[in-house]
């Protein structure tokens, strides 16, 4: 009997084996696209030059484009081309490794959807070849999606993000844990900043170091050992008030609670807005406007880091907490650069403002002291301690690479700065910075 049971559970896997691996697409359904002719002539987003693609489904369309001459990314981008309007890439196949002109982009019969450069080189795929996909199609979400014979999904770009969120598409733990930003607007490839879900939070870097977090205090069931965040999904979510919120709706293990970050009141098309980690390191929301407005498609509904917001609500971050926002080096209050510190004192900010790189030399280096000043990573971070000043600033001397030091005299405890960026001046004076400058 048992050896019966084997033979069947056999026979059935070869059985299905072979109906994947005779599963085709149909000639008709595949295609071959090659990057070349002509440009098209409507706004986009980083003012490139693009060549729209056959497929399309209102509002979004495949296209290649550039804001680099001959250096190419394959990307969705989201319009109708009203008058005056910009229209947005809300996902790219290809960052980091472009393609050049007369690059194809291909399904094959064999299900594999494909990105090769003009010479042949492979810049991105699905790995579909032979997986039972019979057919591509990009829904009325912005998600692009390889189907099998079922109607399921083999592959889906919504596993795959960039640093925009759809509506609908989730950030989770086992899957596409995150989204990074762009590097500029001119280069796409990699930015130092991440929004990331994580078993107990969500969270925002730059590069390694954390610049925000959000722990949902409102429920207490997170705090159990066995309740964890599994999914961050951009959703609506209705409440008691009879406003709905656009909002981050997250699941979780071992619990029916389902917590939020709310982000706006519900404003116009919901379905066809976006969440983006902008190149600075925000996060913003766009919601869709109207069809009969002729400008302006998507209107900033959402900013995290927004002094207005933090005012209103009181949840939310002054612009001062986003590590870039006074470039290199500088002294930031109420989200403006207000000064650029140096051992001779705190004169005005520009753009020039920079620190001095430290000697790694054995004496090479002194401290000057800005009292009430905070790092961007203090307010996440519990730093080290109980220890004394002397302590951290011995810490941060054997360090070659630290920059300078912060230190709580009323709770006694230290955080080294590999990187100073933006400090935030908070007006309490047991918050001491102490930066590291040559001795000349």
């Amino acid at each position: 009997m048992a050896s019966s049971s084997l033979s069947l559970i056999l026979l059935c896997f070869i059985f299905i084996s072979f109906a994947i691996s005779d599963a085709v697409v149909p000639p008709a359904d595949t295609f071959r696209y090659v990057n070349q002719g002509d440009f098209g002539e409507l706004d986009s987003e980083y003012a490139p030059n693009y060549r729209p693609l056959p497929p399309y489904t209102s509002p979004f369309q495949l296209c290649f484009y550039n804001t680099t001459p001959g250096v190419y990314t394959l990307s969705l981008r989201m319009g109708t081309g009203r008058d005056e309007a910009i229209m947005p890439w809300v996902w790219d196949a290809n960052r980091g490794n472009p393609v050049g002109e007369n690059a194809t982009f291909s399904l094959g019969s064999d299900g594999n959807l494909v990105l090769a450069d003009g010479d042949g080189r492979i810049a991105w795929q699905t790995n579909t070849a032979n997986k039972g996909v019979v057919g591509f199609a990009i829904l009325s979400t912005g998600n692009i999606v390889l189907r099998d014979s079922k109607g399921g999904f083999v592959w889906q770009s919504f596993d795959s993000p960039t640093d925009t969120l759809m509506f609908g598409q989730s950030l989770r733990i086992g899957g596409p844990t995150k989204l990074v930003s762009r590097a500029s607007t001119t280069n796409n490839v990699n930015g130092v900043y991440s929004f990331v879900i994580e078993p107990k939070r969500l969270a925002l870097y730059y590069k390694n170091m954390l610049y925000w977090a959000y722990t949902f205090p409102a429920y207490p069931e997170l705090n159990q050992r066995n309740v964890t965040i599994v999914n961050a999904t951009f959703d609506i979510v209705e409440t008691e008030y009879n406003n709905d919120f656009n909002a981050i709706r997250c699941h979780l293990s071992n619990s029916n609670a389902q917590p939020f970050l709310d982000m706006d009141i519900l404003r116009f098309n919901n379905t066809l807005s976006y969440i983006r980690l902008s190149i600075d390191g925000n996060l913003r929301l766009y919601s869709y406007r109207p069809p009969n407005v002729r400008f302006s498609q998507w209107r900033l509904v959402f900013r995290l880091f927004d002094n207005m917001e933090t005012t209103r609500r009181g949840l939310y971050e002054d612009e001062c907490q986003l590590p870039e926002r006074c470039g290199k080096f500088g002294l930031c209050e109420d989200s403006q650069c207000v000064g650029c510190p140096s051992p001779e004192g705190v004169f005005a900010w520009s753009k020039n403002c920079n620190v001095k790189t430290p000697s790694c030399k054995a004496g090479g280096s002194r401290y000057y002291q800005l009292k009430g000043v905070d790092h961007f990573t203090s307010k996440y971070s519990p730093g080290s301690g109980p220890m004394k000043q002397i302590d951290c600033e011995s810490k941060c001397t054997k360090d070659c690479k630290c920059m300078g030091y912060f230190y709580r005299t009323d709770l006694s405890r230290c955080w080294i700065a590999n990187e100073l960026k933006t400090l935030t001046r908070v007006g309490n004076s047991t918050n001491l910075a102490y930066i590291k400058t040559p001795i000349q």
